[in-house]
């Protein structure tokens, strides 16, 4: 698990102590992912299927890519395909992904790295292992974020950012026995280099075999931890939770994560997490396959623009330079 390490931990700035009046968010759902594939034929587990989107505002779905080892001439990705109306944000912990859309972004993420796309009024992209680990093989895990946009800016033109796993934010916790990553938002006064539109925090953590992390928790975030390996415990009552689950966290300006002690996988570094939050956006919702708008007219709209190509066209491979 590359993601980014630490050598020494303890250089690292601490999560500061919860004030004595803080809640612990209290657990109020866990659910289990199911596995499903995506794109050109890629393992996925679907972290946020059954649970209610009014618990996820402002997000709408979450995929887990990975963990896999492809055998050489295995690797797959996605062909073109559209989006409007949210925010994509696709996070690499093994492996490389290549990135192009057809406003002219793009990139290679790696090892720790983030693209995070603003789709706004509308573009098209595609993501795909490049030439050189489709003919290797190799280990593969990630993640793709999908963030609601509010009404005012659904519309707004696309963006992207590239966000450099050399820029993430880190700490430790008050134990020295956990990394803490913030890829977006501020977490115990280390901010994340992500730009959102939706006030929120994305965090992955790791937590040491026997280790607890207690993080300070906006009051007007929801609140959501999401296991990729490991054994572990979360919330006041510290309920049991694994590899695949999410768990759906109450009112409070605290959470609570703890790593056991014993690990059932032989080789598991600790607790390996996601935790994400964010200020609910409580608009109306209208999804369909890859648009999120707020009525069924936008809706048809949207489907009306891509097949007009009014969402851009498909560019050369290595062709930054955009057609929209």
């Amino acid at each position: 698990m590359p993601a980014v390490t630490v050598a020494d931990l303890t250089v690292l700035p601490r999560v500061p102590a919860p004030a004595p009046t803080a809640v612990q968010r209290p657990v109020r759902a866990v659910s289990t992912a199911p596995s499903g594939m995506e794109g050109e034929g890629f393992p996925v587990k679907r972290a946020f299927a059954g649970v209610d989107l009014r618990d996820l505002d402002p997000f709408i779905h979450m995929d887990e890519m990975g963990a896999v080892e492809y055998a050489p001439g295995e690797p797959k990705g996605t062909p073109w395909h559209p989006h409007r109306g949210f925010e994509t944000v696709t996070y690499i912990i093994d492996g490389i992904f290549d990135h192009q859309d057809s406003f002219g972004g793009g990139g290679t993420i790696t090892n720790g790295d983030t693209q995070w796309m603003t789709a706004g009024s509308g573009i098209l992209h595609i993501e795909a292992p490049p030439e050189q680990l489709v003919v290797s093989g190799g280990l593969f895990h990630g993640f793709q974020l999908w963030v609601n946009l509010p009404k005012v800016d659904k519309l707004k033109a696309p963006h992207y950012q590239d966000l450099r796993s050399s820029e993430v934010g880190l700490l430790t916790s008050s134990d020295g026995g956990s990394l803490v990553r913030v890829i977006a938002g501020e977490v115990g006064g280390v901010t994340g280099p992500g730009s959102t539109h939706t006030p929120m925090a994305m965090v992955h953590a790791t937590v040491a075999p026997g280790g607890e992390l207690v993080l300070p928790w906006r009051k007007d975030f929801n609140a959501l931890v999401y296991v990729m390996s490991g054994d572990g415990f979360v919330g006041p009552d510290q309920t049991p939770i694994g590899p695949g689950q999410l768990a759906v966290l109450g009112k409070g300006d605290a959470l609570r994560v703890s790593s056991a002690r014993t690990q059932q996988e032989r080789y598991a570094a600790g607790l390996d997490l996601l935790v994400l939050g964010g200020q609910p956006i409580r608009e109306p919702v209208a999804w369909a396959g890859p648009f999120v708008m707020n009525n069924r007219a936008e809706l048809v709209q949207a489907f009306e623009d891509y097949q007009a190509g009014r969402l851009g066209q498909p560019v050369p491979h290595g062709d930054v330079s955009g057609t929209a």
